[in-house]
């Protein structure tokens, strides 16, 4: 048996490195959720108990983190969920993985640019400018479209067209700007922290924890960005884990010291707000800080659409390079070798969802999409290790079976917490998914053949 299945259709110069790797997964996990959705959920959901939800998420995700690590170094290939279920159970669960992957890069990226109109409200309010409101809306909240989002998704989606090795350089300096300014949000603020504002911690009880945890477990959707990444890496089965490991790490803690000085300085009650970071400066008087915060969060999240778009268009590349979507998706430019046409379909769509609908419901919908989806990855690492015992493994998961189990029952915990309104609305963008696979899908799909190169 081969073990060089998925590596692409053809040489592809590899550009990203252990730094490249982490910096890209930084930048994916570290965005709305702790500028934008902590302060929201925090308010809504789990109070100043939001800390325990991000344990919860980061634990899911290290458990979820290290299968993907397995999987990504035993198969390397940009499809990721799509790719190893295609490989482990079959043609239809492998659509219905690609096609959930696709849709929760599409809302994550508009929850991420509607996070990121906020902070550049805020940024050009203190400069005595300000917007016309009905173009930085959604209609449900009485504008005309979030223009900046769209806007902001466009000009990322322009640059990953220009190629791997050029754009990295761009993500790798946004991801710079973004962890300065939370790092000087912590230090500036820390001294603001009046401990009664912690009292009660936990207002809405364990489930509001549950619930907060659910809210943000799509901001540690960036070990998945990693796993696409797969067929640019360099040394994919070292560099992969270790770069999972610490970027999982670092925007864990991050996040619990965001989380602890946010809602110590202001009331969880007063923390509704997209620009929460900005917010709880300006509520203390620093206000030259709040607009370096706001600046930086303008820089930094785009880096956030960077990761999520690169991810989105792997996903549609893979799929359409196996006839799943139409071949033409899976063309990369002659000059810049990245697939264009797949870039500009996820930015587009991305740009749509983003001028048009509102945030937090953006981002429960994604949540559902993830869970579905590392709940599956979870089972693959099962599954192939009973049918392929033999498949050459540069990382395995320790303990036998018992992570991926637990991984399993994590997410589904989660999945229960998330409202009856989201789970609609990904059901809907299933049926609109079975109708492509019935109608084209099924009769164009390559059967997978694991002996073969794909």
């Amino acid at each position: 048996m081969k073990n060089q299945i998925g590596k692409g259709s053809g040489p592809k110069e590899k550009t990203l490195g252990l730094f490249d790797l982490s910096i890209l997964g930084i930048g994916a996990i570290i965005g709305t959720g702790i500028l934008v959705l902590t302060g929201i959920v925090a308010s809504t959901d789990a109070g100043p108990g939001i800390v325990f939800s991000f344990l919860i998420a980061a634990l899911a995700s290290g458990l979820i983190g290290l299968c993907y690590s397995e999987l990504t170094t035993s198969l390397p290939n940009s499809g990721s969920a799509f790719f190893y279920a295609w490989v482990s159970i079959g043609k239809f669960v492998a659509f219905l993985a690609g096609w959930t992957l696709i849709g929760v890069y599409i809302t994550t990226t508009a929850t991420v640019a509607n996070g990121w109109t906020g902070y550049v409200q805020s940024f050009l309010e203190v400069l005595g400018i300000n917007l016309p409101h009905q173009f930085l809306v959604n209609p449900a909240a009485g504008g005309y479209i979030n223009l900046p989002a769209v806007l902001m998704i466009i000009l990322m989606t322009i640059i990953l067209t220009r190629g791997t090795s050029e754009s990295k350089l761009v993500n790798n300096f946004l991801v710079g700007v973004k962890i300065f300014i939370i790092v000087l949000f912590i230090v500036v603020s820390v001294w603001d922290v009046k401990a009664t504002n912690w009292h009660p911690f936990l207002p809405y009880g364990a489930k509001g924890i549950f619930t907060g945890a659910s809210a943000v477990f799509f901001s540690f959707l960036g070990f998945d960005a990693l796993a696409t990444s797969a067929e640019d890496a360099k040394d994919v089965g070292h560099t992969i884990p270790r770069a999972i490991v610490l970027c999982l790490t670092v925007s864990t803690t991050l996040y619990i010291l965001v989380s602890l000085v946010m809602t110590g300085v202001v009331r969880y009650t007063k923390l509704n707000v997209s620009e929460a970071m900005s917010y709880v400066l300006l509520s203390e008087g620093h206000n030259y800080v709040a607009e370096i915060v706001s600046l930086g969060a303008v820089l930094g999240i785009m880096a956030v659409v960077f990761a999520f778009i690169y991810a989105g268009s792997n996903i549609l590349k893979s799929m359409s390079r196996s006839r799943f979507l139409p071949k033409g998706f899976a063309k990369l430019n002659a000059h810049t070798q990245s697939p264009n046409r797949a870039i500009w379909l996820i930015g587009l769509a991305s740009a749509v969802f983003a001028g048009e609908f509102d945030l937090h419901y953006l981002a429960l919908i994604a949540n559902i999409g993830s869970l579905m989806v590392f709940m599956l990855i979870s089972l693959i690492v099962i599954i192939l290790r009973y049918k392929y015992p033999e498949l050459e493994r540069p990382f395995k998961v320790p303990f036998g079976n018992v992570i991926p189990t637990c991984s399993i029952l994590v997410c589904l915990v989660l999945l229960v917490s998330i409202s009856l309104k989201a789970w609609l609305t990904y059901l809907l963008w299933i049926v609109i998914g079975l109708i492509v696979y019935f109608a084209y899908s099924l009769r164009h799909a390559d059967e997978f053949n694991f002996t073969e190169d794909k």
